[in-house]
């Protein structure tokens, strides 16, 4: 199997509004503890994020990259770009509109340095050259996935990844989560989230590359898929468990969980009747990319325009954003992200063929 995985898809979107719970919760200080628990671990959606992408990305580019060699790279890189710049430039864009205004009026902000611009167009600002986020917070992360896209040609071309077996592979994921645990202990680190712009690159390099290797043992897998689904979810619940319990770290046993539950979702979409299916929240996981990048942002213009105390947003206003975040998500799939992506892919393939210079 080759095509969209559907469970996937709608993970994605789930795991979307999970960050966009963590960079609200600060402004509902009425919700109960339980809320507030789930929402302080919001950032590791993030981590599911890098590990889905590196599944994703080699399911469906893998094998192109194979056949095509070093010269599929340029192509492969191009598609990613498409996929990822158009909506990123928009919102940085506006970014800028908004870091204007306020040096307009005499309230220039230091989350807006502009020295660190030209990184942030350039999407390197997380790659160790700034000491804290700033701009649009989120494009962190997608900064960190720029870099392990150029990473992925090695990975596929240059590893035995592709014709390794499954023993090999499971040993691989074990030594790039062992790799992360080791070096963030190393630096004091119990948490992933800690100190984003010092490990947030290595976090998602090694995630990343983790999924990968994860898209290839399943895909050397046995045909009997609800077997293997239930023995990904009894590692998930296993892994997990150990993290909640405190048994565990985080910097491992929630990498780890994340990596079974993808493995269990991939094969639960061979299911029939599953609930991830469902066509609104597929749409979700559609619009999530749009979602994670417009919510930091508007969530601080929301606050301009329309709350007084931002320690204490009532809860109306609260799902007024929300749904203000799911319109604009929508709108900026539909009239920015979907027409960037077809008109740079449309720009590239008018663009002249280098000629293939054969070789004795």
């Amino acid at each position: 199997m080759t095509g969209e995985l559907r469970s996937l898809t709608s993970a994605r979107g789930i795991a979307a509004w999970m960050v966009v719970i963590y960079h609200i919760r600060s402004g509902a200080n009425w919700a109960p503890a339980w809320l507030m628990e789930v929402a302080h671990k919001g950032y590791l959606a993030v981590d599911f994020f890098f590990l889905l992408s590196g599944f994703v990305i080699y399911l469906s580019a893998h094998r192109a990259m194979l056949s095509g060699g070093a010269s599929a790279i340029p192509a492969f890189l191009a598609r990613r770009f498409a996929r990822i710049y158009p909506l990123y430039g928009v919102m940085l864009g506006l970014t800028v509109m908004f870091a204007l205004l306020l040096r307009a009026t005499g309230r220039e902000d230091a989350n807006y340095p502009w020295a660190e611009l030209p990184l942030h167009i350039a999407m390197m600002q997380n790659w160790g050259f700034t000491p804290a986020l700033s701009w649009n917070h989120p494009a962190w992360s997608i900064s960190a996935e720029f870099a392990a896209y150029l990473l992925f040609p090695a990975l596929v071309l240059w590893t035995p990844l592709s014709r390794a077996r499954r023993p090999n592979l499971l040993a691989a994921m074990i030594a790039l989560l062992a790799t992360l645990h080791i070096l963030l202990a190393a630096f004091g680190e119990q948490t992933l989230g800690g100190d984003i712009p010092r490990f947030g690159l290595l976090r998602c390099l090694i995630e990343f590359s983790c999924g990968a290797v994860l898209c290839a043992f399943w895909l050397r897998g046995p045909d009997r898929d609800a077997r293997a689904m239930t023995i990904a979810f009894t590692g998930a619940i296993m892994f997990w468990g150990q993290w909640l319990s405190g048994l565990g770290s985080e910097t491992w046993a929630f990498p780890a969980g994340a990596a079974c539950l993808i493995l269990a979702l991939a094969h639960a979409s061979t299911l029939r009747r599953n609930p991830l299916h469902w066509r609104p929240l597929h749409y979700l996981g559609e619009i999530s990319y749009a979602t994670y990048m417009v919510h930091f942002m508007l969530f601080i213009w929301f606050k301009i325009a329309f709350v007084k105390d931002a320690t204490a947003i009532p809860p109306v206003t609260m799902a007024a954003f929300l749904a203000l975040t799911f319109a604009a998500s929508v709108l900026l799939y539909h009239l920015v992200e979907r027409p960037g992506r077809r008109w740079l892919g449309a720009v590239r393939l008018r663009l002249p063929a280098r000629p293939l210079q054969r070789q004795p």
